[in-house]
This record gives C-alpha cells, sequence and structure tokens, in this order.
C-alpha cells in the first residue's frame, strides 16, 4: 500500500477520534452534572446530553455543503476548530445551558466529520484497499472511545471539578489534529468535480505514480456526462443508493448501540455493580469494541461489506436478548458485562465497521458529499433520539424492555442485510456508482 495515502488516511480519520472521544466522555460526568446542577431525568436527558446530539444532528445535516463547496480538507481543518472551542468551553461552564451550548458545537464537528472524513478517503484509496482505509475512520472512533472512558476512569476521583477534567482534556488531540490535516492533499476526485484538473492530476500522480493519471480522470469524466447540472440525490435514478443509506444509518442506531456507550456505567449499576465496578467494565466495553473493529476493518476486503453485517446481525439478536432476559429474570450482575461485550463485539465486527465504508461508496462522486450528509443526518437524528429517552424510558418502561425492543429490530436488520444490501468490495467508486443507478432503472 501506498505510504502516503495510509498516513493521509489515518491524519483524515482521526477526526473518528475526537469524535469517539467527544461522543462517550460525558458518559463519566453525566451522573455528577445531574447531581450538581439538579436536573431532572428530562432536563438531564434533552438538555445536557441531548444538546451535543442535536449539535451532530445539524452538522450532519449542513456538513455537505462546505464538504462541496470548500472541499474535503478544509472541512476536516474546520471541524477540528470546532472540536477544539468545544473541549475548552465545557470544562469551563458553570450551568447546564452554558455547557449544553459548548457540547452543541462539538455536536457540530463530530456530525461533519461522518461525511468529510469517509468521503475524503473513500476518493484517495485504491479500490482493494477501499474498504480498510475507510475502517480507519471507525478505529479511530473506538480508540477515542476507549481512551475516553479510560481517561474518565483515571480522573474520576481527582476532586469536586474532576468533570471539568474529563471534558476539557479533549482539546489536546483536538489542536493537533487540526495541525495534522493542514498536511494533507485536496481529494483529486473533489478537484476533478470543480474542473481543477492540472490539481487533481499532481495528487493522482502522487497517490498512484505507477499508473497513468488519465486512465482515472477519464472514467471520472464518464461518470460525470451522465449527471446534469445541479441534479440531487433525491432523483428516482438514485433512489436505491438512498434507500440503502436510511437503512443502514436507521439500523444502526435502533441497535441502541449510543445509548449503551453514553449510559454504560448507568446501565451496568442498574444491573447490580457499584459504580467504581462500573466504570472499570465500561473501559472493557472500550477494548472489546477496539479488538473486534481492528478484526472487522482486517475482513471488510477480505469477507465484504455484506458477510460482516451477517455476523453482526446474528451477533446483535443474541447478545440484546440476552441483555433483556438479565434485566427481566434479575440475573447477577456479573453476568451483564459478559452480554454488554458481546453486543458491543457484534456492534464492532458488523454495523461499526461497515457504515461508514458503505455510506461513502454508494454514491456517484459530484453527489457523495450530499448523500454521506444524508445517511450521516438520519444516524445522528435517531443517535439524539435514542440516548436522550434513555433515562426516561428506563424508569417507565424498564431496561428489559427497552433491550428487548432493539433486539427486535436487529432482526429486522438481518432481513434487510439477506434481501437488500449489495456487496460493494473490490468495485471502483465510479464503476459501483454505475452499478446501483442501473440496478434502479
Amino acid at each position: 500500500m501506498n505510504k502516503k495515502i495510509l498516513i493521509w488516511s489515518i491524519t483524515a480519520a482521526l477526526a473518528g477520534f475526537l469524535f469517539g472521544f467527544d461522543t462517550v466522555v460525558i458518559s463519566g460526568a453525566e451522573k455528577k452534572l445531574q447531581t450538581l446542577w439538579g436536573s431532572s431525568d428530562m432536563f438531564h436527558g434533552v438538555v445536557v446530553i441531548g444538546m451535543a446530539l442535536w449539535g451532530t444532528v445539524v452538522g450532519a445535516l449542513f456538513g455537505g455543503i462546505p464538504t462541496n463547496k470548500l472541499g474535503r480538507k478544509k472541512t476536516l481543518f474546520w471541524i477540528g476548530v470546532l472540536y477544539t472551542i468545544s473541549a475548552i468551553g465545557s470544562a469551563l461552564s458553570n450551568d447546564p445551558v452554558t455547557f449544553a451550548v459548548f457540547r452543541f458545537i462539538g455536536g457540530l464537528g463530530v456530525g461533519a466529520s461522518t461525511i468529510a472524513a469517509p468521503a475524503y478517503i473513500s476518493e484517495i484509496a485504491p479500490a482493494k484497499d477501499r474498504g480498510k482505509l475507510v475502517g480507519l475512520y471507525q478505529f479511530n472512533i473506538v480508540f477515542g472511545i476507549l481512551v475516553a472512558f479510560l481517561s474518565n476512569y483515571l480522573l474520576n476521583d481527582i476532586g469536586e471539578n474532576a468533570w471539568r477534567w474529563m471534558v476539557g482534556v479533549e482539546a489536546i488531540p483536538a489542536v493537533i489534529y487540526t495541525l495534522f490535516v493542514l498536511t494533507v492533499p485536496q481529494s483529486p476526485r473533489w478537484l476533478l468535480t470543480k474542473l481543477r484538473n492540472s490539481e487533481a492530476v499532481s495528487v493522482l500522480q502522487i497517490i498512484n505514480p505507477d499508473q497513468d493519471p488519465e486512465k482515472l480522470m477519464l472514467e471520472i469524466k464518464n461518470e460525470m456526462e451522465n449527471t446534469v447540472p445541479n441534479e440531487n440525490i433525491f432523483l428516482k435514478k438514485y433512489r436505491y443508493p438512498l434507500i440503502l443509506a436510511f437503512l443502514i444509518a436507521f439500523f444502526n442506531q435502533l441497535s441502541g448501540i449510543n445509548a449503551l456507550l453514553y449510559y454504560a456505567p448507568r446501565i451496568l449499576a442498574e444491573a447490580g455493580l457499584e459504580e467504581s465496578s462500573a466504570l472499570l467494565s465500561s473501559i472493557g466495553v472500550g477494548v472489546t469494541n477496539l479488538l473486534f473493529t481492528l478484526l472487522g476493518i482486517f475482513l471488510i476486503d477480505r469477507l465484504g461489506r455484506k458477510q460482516l453485517m451477517y455476523i453482526g446481525s446474528i451477533g446483535y439478536i443474541v447478545s440484546l436478548s440476552l441483555v433483556s432476559l438479565a434485566f427481566f429474570l434479575d440475573w447477577e450482575g456479573g453476568f451483564m458485562p459478559v452480554f454488554l461485550f458481546l453486543f458491543i463485539a457484534a456492534h464492532a465486527i458488523g454495523q461499526g465497521t461497515v457504515i461508514w465504508v458503505f455510506i461513502s461508496e454508494i454514491f456517484p462522486n459530484h453527489l457523495r458529499g450530499s448523500g454521506q450528509s444524508f445517511g450521516s443526518s438520519v444516524h445522528w437524528v435517531l443517535a439524539a433520539i435514542v440516548p436522550s429517552l434513555v433515562p426516561v424510558l428506563f424508569s417507565t418502561i424498564g431496561a428489559g424492555t427497552v433491550f428487548m425492543i432493539f433486539a427486535i429490530m436487529m432482526v429486522f436488520q438481518l432481513l434487510f442485510v439477506i434481501f437488500m444490501m449489495p456487496e460493494t468490495k473490490g468495485i471502483s467508486l465510479e464503476k459501483l456508482s454505475k452499478k446501483l443507478i442501473r440496478d434502479e432503472k
């Protein structure tokens, strides 16, 4: 593999590290903040926790605009700036509203990163390595999650202001990432959609010096010739990739993954573990996520996206059913971490590894930012709704019922994988786009 492509892919994927860290770091502080500010379950879930998620929704809804207009690189830079502002502002906040505003700013960065980073990496990667390279984004997400869990555990006992250090320490990797992203080139495919051909050729020669850049440019131009000015992803000919993006994002969140990551210590405490044991088990969740994501990245260009989704779907159904039964039957707390680890393993090797790769592959070059934005928006709207409702749902219908609903939804995901999901491994973006659009005709 070209070392420069690997380095640029890792650099762009570091946006995922900040995504993972920012998303989960609140899990160690959220109970302290609810006690500190005396928030009700509804206010705590919707405002203190939920505002970051709604920021992510806005970032996902509108992140396609700068990704297409400014380019993938400049968008990645401004994402780093948003993360930095959010971390410092959240740490210095003295009331829940100010805290929520700065968490909202970080959410903007998370939402936009799910568009710009996978789009950028998919456009510089060769087809045979695209899965594992875009998968680096997901690896960095789970690495960020693990570091956040570990950071929370280490900072938990440093005093009454421990929560400030928990959320503020993110500023360090955010600044480092922002500086690193200045070293990557623009996406050659984006440059070609802007008719900046000479710049695109320069980047293509660096990416693959042994291949004639004119050949790839011809493929890209042939794809562009079949488009019309100002068209959008909602045209009938793009219905199939649009439905695919919607369903994979929909099922991702109806697994309950974000609800678990946000409330892992609370869920484990509900199952009977003490606070310190719950925080320590949360680190186990992070380690499991990391290891099985690595396995997924190793397998995604070997077995393919669809095979990983089969494995993940079955793992979801089994693990979520066991978690539900554990709550219904009042099994001892020691079982719960095992079931949750199984759930995390199923997610990491399936949806976790596949989602951002798959959405970044199925739309044509000139609409990739918009398509990525659509899929990310569906993902994050549900990611905002589901975790925000968890405290209320747990206290009303009960944790066992909540996890059983998630298990049933994963049966529907398995049916989606069997009957609708195409295999995308090893196919160039241009050929894949042509295939999916032709299938709709």
